[in-house]
C-alpha cells in the first residue's frame, strides 16, 4: 500500500482485528453464520496484509499474484453462495475490488502505459467502487444507530457470548468497509 507508515499500521491493526473477531464468530451462531463469519475473516486478514506499508515491508512479487488468486477464488465462493440469497453479493464485489487492487499492485499495474492505465488504477472503476463502499458504510453505520422505539416496557435479552453478539458483527463490517474505502483511496 502507498501512504505513510503509521496510517498503513493502524489500517493492517484494525483489519486483524476484525479477521479476529470474526474468527470468534466461527465457534457460534448457525452454519450460515459461520461460513459467513469465515469468509470475513478470509477478507479481514486478505486485508491487513495488503494494508501493510511498503515503507515498512516491501512486498514480494509474489504478493499481488497471491492476493488475486485468494480473493479470486473467495469471489468464486461469493457467488456460488448468491443462489442462497442476494446478501452475498457484498462479499463478491468486495473480493473482486480486492482482486482490482492486487492488480493495480503488482510490477507495472498502475503505472502510465500503452493501455492508457494511470497510477492507481483505472479512474472509472476506482470511483464507482468508492461510491459502493461508502454507500455501504453509511447504511452499516446507520443499522448501529439505536432505535427511537427503546422504552421502559422492552425486555432485557439474556446475556450473549461475544462470537453471537449481531452488533459486533455489523461493526466488523463497518469497519472493514471503511478500512476498503482507505485501501480504494491510497491505490
Amino acid at each position: 500500500m502507498h501512504g505513510p507508515v503509521v496510517p498503513g499500521l493502524l489500517l493492517v491493526a484494525l483489519c486483524a482485528a476484525a479477521g479476529s473477531y470474526c474468527l470468534l464468530r466461527l465457534r457460534s451462531g448457525s452454519a450460515r453464520a459461520r461460513g459467513a463469519a469465515g469468509g470475513e475473516a478470509v477478507m479481514g486478514f486478505g486485508m491487513a496484509a495488503m494494508a501493510v506499508p511498503a515503507a515498512f515491508t516491501p512486498p514480494g512479487p509474489w504478493m499481488p499474484v497471491a492476493c488475486a488468486v485468494v480473493f479470486g477464488c473467495a469471489a468464486l465462493r461469493g457467488l456460488w453462495l448468491v443462489r442462497g440469497g442476494a446478501h452475498h453479493l457484498h462479499h463478491v464485489v468486495g473480493s473482486l475490488a480486492m482482486v482490482y487492487m492486487a492488480l493495480v499492485m503488482a510490477p507495472g499495474g498502475g503505472h502510465q502505459g500503452h493501455t492508457g492505465h494511470v497510477a492507481g488504477g483505472v479512474p472509472l472503476l476506482t470511483g464507482v467502487l468508492l461510491l459502493y463502499f461508502a454507500g455501504y458504510v453509511l447504511s452499516a453505520g446507520a443499522r448501529l444507530l439505536p432505535s427511537a422505539g427503546g422504552g421502559t416496557g422492552e425486555a432485557v435479552a439474556p446475556p450473549v457470548c461475544w462470537g453471537a453478539r449481531p452488533e459486533l458483527a455489523l461493526a466488523c463490517r463497518l469497519s472493514m468497509g471503511i478500512a476498503m474505502l482507505a485501501m480504494l483511496v491510497t491505490i
